[in-house]
């Protein structure tokens, strides 16, 4: 395993039992936002990942070569998995011992950033949120999804998205994957050349030629 792929499935898990799990007990909410240097809960309790610390209470939490268990002790938090609200998560449990490297985890934060910067851009009006189940920043327009994921089974890397709700002519290059299309974060200069990307995604969806 990478240390890019072992920094994102800890840090999944983090934001699934850390942060959105607490969350829904006390809320009933598992939105995530993206902040400087990482993510944090929209809702109470208080929490967010920054670099490699879980930061609760003004108090900076270290992550890694600890269990989600043993954090969770020593940051007071008591962890709870979302199973029973939706399929499809990260699969990991409090037992997993959590593998970060500062670098892998500073890439992961400056592709949520640059995300969410993309997204805002695009739609002001549309909420963005990091969803705790597949780990990604994303807002929906008009039925279309975009996005940008840290990496998951289909691409590794941190990449955007766009994804229809309804099947489109995915014949043309434009739409690569199964979902509908994606590109490596790092094929783009900034967020402007992302927002470029999102929006041909959004007119191909609409059936507006470019």
């Amino acid at each position: 395993m990478s240390s890019l792929e072992s920094t994102r499935l800890s840090l999944h898990a983090v934001a699934e039992l850390l942060l959105a799990g607490p969350q829904f007990e006390q809320s009933r909410n598992i939105k995530l936002r993206v902040t400087p240097g990482g993510f944090a809960t929209a809702a109470a309790p208080e929490a967010a990942v920054v670099g490699t610390d879980l930061v609760v209470g003004g108090r900076s939490v270290p992550l890694g070569g600890r269990t989600v268990a043993e954090v969770a002790a020593d940051a007071g938090v008591v962890a709870r998995p979302l199973d029973d609200v939706y399929a499809g998560g990260c699969g990991l449990t409090v037992e997993h011992l959590l593998d970060l490297d500062p670098d892998c985890a500073e890439q992961i934060a400056d592709a949520f950033r640059l995300g969410d910067e993309a997204l805002t851009m695009l739609a002001p009006e549309a909420e963005r949120v990091l969803w705790p189940e597949h780990f990604d920043i994303a807002n929906t327009v008009d039925e279309v999804n975009f996005g940008v994921s840290p990496g998951d089974t289909y691409l590794g890397v941190p990449y955007a998205y766009v994804g229809p709700w309804t099947p489109a002519d995915h014949s043309g290059p434009f739409w690569n994957a199964p979902f509908g299309a994606a590109r490596p974060i790092e094929s783009f200069d900034d967020a402007h050349d992302l927002v470029q990307f999102l929006k041909e995604g959004q007119d191909l969806a609409a059936g507006r030629s470019r």
